[in-house]
């Protein structure tokens, strides 16, 4: 069954390598794309996507910031926040979030969260 995620990241380059990554991995049809949390919000209530991957540090409005006004409109759609930083297994439950992947744990280990929120559950 295919799925549909939204990625939100300021930069162009990662959305690019997410989404390459992703697809080329897992059973994905569409990903959309969003350079802050205000778009990404937008887009969501547009498109209602199986999974949103949010960064934390992005203009306009932050990634948790968007993750709970998300959580409100859509809770049972899986949100991981994708940062840089190291936030530990507890991070999730700090955000409010389903999972919390740093960007130096790599591909391999986001591909495998939304491996296990989307076709798992």
């Amino acid at each position: 069954m295919q799925k549909h995620i939204l990625i939100a990241d300021d930069n162009t380059i990662v959305r690019e390598i997410v989404k390459t990554a992703l697809t080329a991995t897992l059973d994905i049809n569409d990903c959309q794309e969003a350079a802050n949390g205000r778009e990404a919000i937008e887009r969501a209530e547009r498109t209602r996507p199986d999974l949103i991957i949010l960064d934390i540090n992005m203009p306009e409005m932050d990634g948790i910031t968007a993750a709970h006004r998300l959580k409100e409109s859509m809770p049972e759609v899986p949100i991981i926040l994708l940062t840089i930083y190291e936030l530990g297994q507890d991070g999730a439950k700090n955000f409010g979030v389903d999972a919390v992947v740093s960007k130096p744990e790599g591909l391999a280990k986001l591909a495998n969260e939304v491996q296990s929120l989307l076709f798992n559950a």
